[in-house]
This record gives C-alpha cells, structure tokens and sequence, in this order.
C-alpha cells in the first residue's frame, strides 16, 4: 500500500493503524528520507516511482497543505489548490498507467458542501456548495478522473473535523478549554460536523477492504452537533465552564475570511458510509470527545 501525505496528523494515524493490522505501507516523501519504508516523489513535478505504484494494491492520497494557516492570502489560497490539485493528478495518472489499476483513495473535505447551509442535513447526493474551499474540494474530487476512467475503484473521504488530543483542532482547544477559556462562537447555533479520529482511520481501511464502495463518502459521526453543545461538552469534559461567547463581528474582525469556516453551519451525515455497511465506534458528540480525550 502507498500513502501520500503520510506525515501530517491523518497520515500518520492511518500508517500507524495500517501496520498494526499487517499491512505494508510505503510512505511517499518529498525530502531525502532515506528510510526503507519511504519513496521519493515530486507532485509539481508529476513524478512518482511508477514500478511502485504498479506493485501496490492501494494507493491513498491524503497530501495537501493546511487550510488553518493564517492570514489566508493569495500565496496561501494558492499552496492550499495546487498542493492538492498536483498531488492527486500525479497519482491518479500513476494509478491509470497501471496495467491492472488498483484502489484509489483521495483526501476530500465536507467543505465540498461549502461553509454555511444551515440546519440543511448533508448527504453525499446533497448539491455542491460555493466559496473558496468549496470550489478547492470540487477540483480535488475532480483530479481524480484519470483513475476513474482507467477503472480504478476510487473512493473520496469528505473529512468532517477530526477529533484526538494528538493533533488537529482539539490540540490547539485544549489548553485553552482547560484555563477556562471556552466559548461559544457566533450565536453557537450552527452545526459543527465531527470524527473521532479512532473512526476516521478504522473509515479509511472500510474503504480499503470494501470491493464494491466507490464515490465520496462523508466521514463524519451521525450524530451532528451544535457549536454550544460542543463547547458546553467539551467544557464539562475537562472540568470548566464555558459561559463565555466570541461574537460574530469579533470573530469576522479578527480572522477575515477564515472566520467562515468557524462559524459556517454544515450538518454532514455519513449516509453513504453507513450504507455501505459501517458501524461507528463513537456515533455521537459524547463518544467522540470520550474517544478524542483518551
């Protein structure tokens, strides 16, 4: 198995995983990591090891730079693009150019939805939505079609926020939360979509072992929260209140166009997931900050 993007949060939890459950996993790099289980590639360049992916019976696309870094600036927006764009164009042509093309899964986020809908529940036949994000996830999906139109079974993982004191958002939450910091954001009423990531990983390798799961899957927990749910939970889970509450104008004033992503409202449901045959470990808030804080 080859996995681009081994490195970041998700990466590194999926390789892990993968390993403990028997599979060999070679990571792609693009520094000179000498390492056995490591082979270089160049994304901008289109240039991948293509004896490698030949040999592979799966290959996971999860490279891409952080959509958190601030301010968001036009040099930013555009490493946020090209780095998914040119990473998931080299490895779906790589995996077209197999003679037997094997299983493709591409990174993806919620944010194909957009960053506001609402209380409108998400599924994966629910319509695309529009901003930069947005337009960002479509492309990526879009890169794809080479592996899709040489037969590859391909799937996309739409990743909701991913929960774990080890990385990502809840990392950067916690020490805040735990001097008693936690607030509520906006009006708090918007839907926060999440995963424990003790499920997105076990998610990952469902796809992996599925021969007949294909398209996009949203990967977030059935049980979709408000942000004053959230934060009033997660507040309870480290022993703290959370009366306090940033508002909109605040969050706008401070973070431009990020702020829409904090307090956009997208109600994700994993439908397709769930269809496929699924069974979450941790199917609500609760569950995911009780697995996330372990």
């Amino acid at each position: 198995m080859v996995v681009g993007g081994a490195s970041g949060f998700l990466g590194t939890a999926l390789t892990t995983h993968l390993r403990a459950r028997g599979h060999e996993v070679t990571r792609l790099v693009r520094s000179g990591d000498a390492s056995a289980d490591a082979s270089r590639w160049d994304p901008y360049a289109g240039s991948v090891d293509q004896r490698l992916i030949d040999r592979a019976d799966a290959v996971v696309n999860l490279t891409g730079a952080s959509i958190s870094k601030w301010p968001r600036t036009a040099g930013t927006k555009d490493e946020i693009r090209s780095s998914r764009l040119a990473a998931t164009t080299t490895l779906a042509k790589a995996v077209a150019a197999s003679a037997t093309p094997t299983v493709f899964i591409s990174g993806s986020g919620m944010s194909w939805y957009g960053d506001d809908r609402g209380a409108e529940e998400l599924t994966e036949a629910s319509s695309p939505g529009t901003g930069f994000l947005a337009e960002v996830s479509q492309a990526w999906e879009a890169a794809a079609q080479p592996a899709i139109d040489a037969g590859a079974r391909t799937c996309f993982v739409r990743t909701s926020l991913v929960l774990s004191k080890d990385g990502g958002v809840l990392k950067l939450m916690l020490p805040v939360w735990k001097l008693g910091g936690g607030a509520r954001l906006g009006t708090g009423r918007q839907y926060m979509s999440l995963i424990s990531l003790h499920d997105w990983v076990r998610g990952v390798e469902f796809l992996l072992e599925n021969d007949h799961a294909s398209g996009p899957f949203n990967f977030s927990s059935p049980g979709a929260a408000t942000n004053a749910e959230y934060t009033d939970a997660l507040g309870e889970a480290v022993h703290r209140p959370t009366f306090l509450a940033v508002p909109r104008f605040a969050i706008k004033a401070a973070l431009g166009g990020i702020a829409d992503d904090l307090i956009g409202s997208l109600r994700v449901s994993p439908d397709a997931l769930v269809d496929a045959g699924f069974t979450f470990a941790d199917p609500d808030l609760r569950a995911v900050l009780d697995s996330a804080l372990a």
